[in-house]
């Protein structure tokens, strides 16, 4: 469990630094064009990678809210990644469309890690 606690603490990371990074370099026009559609959308993402943080750190330092945690953060990095992959599909931009097929490869491996983990938690105590 320790990898996928330290992959979402990676990817939560990754998330704020990269929106930060558009901000900053203003290259989210959809700022000018749907500012409230990036704006919820914003908020999405940023709640996500919240989640994924303290998911990820409440598993290294073994609370059981971890998991369930870790679950609903997973589930939560699934919509944004396939929202993600959709976006630069549309926008032809291969690589990044490659990336977010990676980061849904290890996410849908780490849902079935936790749930495997977590039912043995409940059952075995």
């Amino acid at each position: 469990m320790t990898l996928i606690a330290v992959f979402f603490v990676i990817v939560g990371v990754g998330m704020i630094a990269q929106w930060v990074f558009s901000l900053i370099t203003r290259q989210v026009p959809e700022l000018k064009d749907e500012p409230l559609k990036i704006i919820l959308h914003l908020i999405a993402e940023l709640s996500t990678a919240l989640i994924l943080i303290m998911a990820g750190l409440a598993v290294l330092g073994k609370s059981l809210v971890g998991y369930p945690l870790s679950l609903m953060g997973a589930g939560m990095l699934l919509y944004t990644v396939i929202n993600s992959l959709g976006y630069f599909a549309h926008k032809r931009q291969w690589g990044f469309v490659g990336l977010f097929v990676g980061l849904l490869i290890i996410t849908l491996i780490s849902v079935v890690q936790l749930f495997n983990h977590f039912f043995d938690l409940i059952l075995i105590g």
